[in-house]
């Protein structure tokens, strides 16, 4: 954590209740971009055309674009943890019907009563690679999804401490910023890679037809006179449409890998063990494959990167900026430390 970072519980709630108003606004302010962009280029590009001919007046795109981003918005919060777990697969746990789905059922209901939140709903993974997430977007109705693979290699502690993870996100609102953005990620690609899609398709039918003639003047002498300000607002706004993946999963990456240290010391807190938290993130470290179920949208919303990146592995400017989770040995050496000290401070502490 940053000397930057708030240091309690309420700073941090705060500090994501505007770091989500933020994200919607910039988020209606780019879509009003790219839309109010295109009309002004319409306009350039069709106000010399002859009278009877297309001219784009009215900011149309630029009110379907308003509309596009409202309207994602007000979807998301209504179902972006729906659309969440149905992207990983994830099948409710609303019967268990092994021990070790007893044991997590358990293990939730007494975390929850440590963390002092509502039961979040339990969901299963059916993913082999140890993995859990939180999700939701009211702390009341929350989610905890945990894979196969994590009931199988975790100790009772263990898991109580992964579950005590997952618990400081949606304690501290992490889960709420973070299932918007999975939202958001998902919304620009698919908008983005439609409009790539459409951009192709036009070209090639513009080729076939002989090619379009921008701004051919009123004697149809098919000559542009086109400035270089409207070339370079062309550039620019086609470079937005295909940067805006990008830059959204940057944006998740930034607020998440900060975020991790924050869970891991309220898990110790809720748990009082913070050696079976370091145990099991070592366990998650060292498993043998990435985690198939869960894509890169929704990555920053998990324990450890379920890619298997080795970026996330790394500090410094570039890893902060692309790696969706701090480095792990650096979580566990500060889980252990903290384990440590508690112990010399009982008495218990064995130098080896």
């Amino acid at each position: 954590m940053t000397d930057t970072e708030p240091q309690n519980l309420f700073a941090q709630q705060a500090s994501n209740r505007r770091r989500s108003r933020w994200l919607i606004v910039t988020f209606v302010l780019f879509f009003a971009w790219l839309g109010l962009g295109g009309d002004w280029i319409a306009w350039q590009l069709t106000k010399d055309l002859p009278p009877r001919q297309y001219h784009h007046q009215l900011p149309i795109l630029g009110m379907l674009m308003f509309g596009i981003a409202f309207g994602l918005i007000a979807y998301i919060k209504k179902t972006g943890a729906e659309k969440v777990l149905w992207s990983t697969g994830a099948r409710h746990l609303n019967a268990p019907k092994s021990d070790p789905e007893r044991m997590l059922v358990n293990v939730v209901e007494e975390m929850a009563i440590a963390a002092g939140i509502t039961m979040p709903k339990l969901w299963l993974v059916d993913d082999p690679d140890p993995n859990a997430f939180a999700t939701g977007t009211d702390p009341a109705k929350s989610h905890i999804a945990v894979t196969t693979g994590l009931l199988e290699m975790c100790s009772r502690d263990e898991l109580q401490a992964v579950i005590g993870h997952e618990m400081g996100h949606v304690k501290n609102l992490d889960m709420q910023l973070m299932t918007m953005i999975a939202g958001l990620v998902g919304a620009v690609a698919l908008i983005a890679d439609g409009l790539g899609r459409g951009l192709r398709h036009g070209f090639v039918g513009g080729r076939r037809s002989g090619g379009w003639r921008s701004g051919g003047g009123r004697g149809g002498s098919g000559k542009s006179n086109l400035g270089p300000l409207v070339a370079v607002v062309i550039v620019v706004w086609l470079i937005s449409w295909i940067l805006a993946p990008i830059v959204t999963r940057m944006l998740a990456v930034g607020i998440s890998r900060r975020r991790e240290y924050l869970a891991d010391a309220m898990s110790a807190q809720f748990t009082r063990n913070p050696l079976a938290l370091a145990s099991a993130l070592e366990k998650i470290e060292h498993s043998a494959a990435p985690t198939k179920s869960i894509k890169g949208g929704v990555a920053h919303l998990c324990i450890a990167d379920p890619l298997g990146r080795k970026l996330s592995a790394r500090e410094g400017f570039v890893a902060d900026m692309l790696a969706t989770h701090p480095p792990m040995a650096i979580r566990v050496a500060r889980l252990k430390a903290m384990g440590y000290q508690a112990q010399k401070a009982a008495g218990n502490f064995q130098p080896t």
